[in-house]
């Protein structure tokens, strides 16, 4: 093929990302556009139109004619161009078909088709020169160089497809499936508060459904038992040192936006330590920034995660961990490589304002499954709303948030009728007690002696409330007058443990 080929497909792109104005929702899995639609189907026609064109030069190029092949090409993409950013401007035109047919144009003109990543210990240099790109990153800018770059490189020529995240393509592929389906589904729905805190702060979005699909599923109200907590899994000292605290009662741990701009803090804190190497980043997530500097080292000269000394030197947790992140990361990107299909979830989000009293309950019972015959809106609904008890009604005009697609269907059954009268009945059910038998009488309480423990060396509050059996980090903490989030322990310090 000739070389101008390349070079104008390569221009093309780089042209695309300088004048490429963002799209009112970024989403790469956005829903289709109405039939009706006059502006979409007219973007929809010019797409075909340049496509067309397109092959067509590339059919004058391989029989010779050059100039003509340039010309054709060059009007084709230009338009192609002009349509995309369009697109990007008219409401429920879908920005998918302009990313699909254009990767695919840009793979005819570079003649080559992309790898599958089956190489054994393929690095990312290796995977670059073999041709494997991200379909995102070739396509539109505005859905693809924000998205998968990573500190200027593309996330798709970080992550090397090695035995461990074969490994976890498969698990993710197969018993892990349903998890992998629902953490989509849920990362759809809060994804107009979680991405803007990664895109804001240079990370792709990728990266941040990896974490969350092996973090909690998008469950925001997930906790550990270690006491992590949130849809990024924060305990209780690292959220505090990124700005998540407890206000009025609630712990903004469960916020899905708060801690998605806490974990991109982080992320962006550690790849300037490790020097970006995104595998140790993970790592330490997982097992502790300290842990990973002592195996791995830090700065330019850290050692790779995948290196004996680091890869067999961490925990089987973490050891399992960064690879179950990346391949949900790569599926994020790659879908079709995979046989994989997510689902297409309308995740505008919306707000309705309660016209009779309610609870999150209630509101899951008379919307029933309408638009969602999965599991139905319970989980959307406390995901939208982590601040509100879902047992506890809310007062009239109280402003929930909910999908988009769920502000018509509230007005229909919710607001009034005999569905919300049967969620309210239901919600107003009583589970009868026992009956009283003879009460005994009452004994004085008497208070719990004291435990102590004095501190020996290498302990941390941590692992003193693990052998303590039933005492947490804040509780010692508050009794002994140590202070989040360091705790400084002194060896022979004698520590009450209160509330054990």
């Amino acid at each position: 093929m000739p070389s101008f080929h390349r070079i104008s497909v390569t221009a093309l792109a780089l042209s695309l990302g300088a004048c490429a104005g963002t799209p009112q929702h970024g989403n790469p899995h956005a829903t289709a556009a109405k039939p009706g639609d006059s502006q979409s189907s007219a973007l929809y026609q010019r797409l075909d139109q340049d496509s067309k064109r397109y092959v067509s030069g590339l059919d004058l190029a391989r029989n010779g004619h050059v100039e003509q092949a340039q010309a054709e090409m060059k009007t084709a993409l230009d338009d192609l161009r002009a349509a995309a950013t369009r697109c990007g401007e008219v409401h429920d035109c879908d920005q998918q078909r302009f990313v699909a047919v254009f990767d695919n144009l840009l793979r005819q003109g570079i003649g080559g088709q992309a790898a599958e990543g089956d190489t054994d210990g393929a690095t990312p240099e290796a995977t670059a020169q073999s041709g494997e790109t991200s379909p995102l990153t070739t396509s539109l800018p505005q859905l693809g160089r924000t998205v998968t770059l990573l500190k200027g490189r593309e996330l798709g020529d970080i992550i090397a497809l090695n035995g461990p995240v074969k490994a976890a393509l498969e698990e993710w592929l197969t018993q892990y499936r349903p998890n992998l389906m629902d953490a989509y589904e849920n990362y759809e729905y809060m994804r107009h508060r979680m991405w803007p805190e990664y895109e804001n702060a240079g990370l792709p979005e990728a990266l941040l459904f990896g974490m969350l699909a092996k973090e909690s599923g998008g469950k925001v109200h997930a906790v550990s038992r270690s006491g992590a907590s949130g849809p990024l899994q924060f305990m209780y000292a690292t959220g505090l040192r990124f700005g998540l605290s407890t206000v009025n009662g609630f712990d903004q741990r469960f916020d899905p936006q708060l801690a998605a701009r806490a974990n991109a803090a982080y992320m962006n804190e550690q790849l300037a330590i490790f020097n970006n190497n995104l595998e140790l980043v993970i790592g330490a997530y997982n097992g502790g920034e300290g842990a990973m500097q002592r195996r791995a080292g830090r700065g330019a000269s850290a050692l790779s995660f995948w290196s004996p000394e680091v890869y067999y030197g961490v925990s089987q947790e973490t050891r399992e961990y960064v690879p179950m992140v990346l391949a949900a990361a790569w599926l994020f990107m790659h879908p079709d490589r995979y046989n994989l299909q997510f689902p297409k979830i309308p995740g505008r989000p919306g707000s309705i304002t309660l016209k009779r009293a309610a609870s999150v309950a209630e509101l899951t019972v008379c919307l029933g499954q309408d638009g969602n015959l999965h599991d139905g809106w319970f989980r959307a609904l406390r995901n939208l709303n982590p601040q509100l008890d879902p047992q506890q009604q809310q007062p009239v005009g109280a402003q929930l948030a909910v999908p988009f697609r769920l502000e018509k269907t509230y007005q229909r059954d919710c607001a009034a009728g005999r569905w919300s009268t049967l969620a309210a009945e239901l919600h107003a059910a009583v589970i009868p007690l026992p009956p009283l038998v003879a009460q005994a009488k009452p004994q004085p309480q008497q208070r719990p002696a004291v435990k102590t423990y004095v501190a020996r060396k290498g302990d941390t509050l941590a692992s003193i409330a693990r052998k303590s059996g039933g005492c947490s980090v804040q509780a010692i903490g508050a009794a002994n007058g140590l202070r989040a989030p360091h705790y400084s322990l002194k060896t022979g310090q004698t520590l009450k443990l209160t509330g054990c």
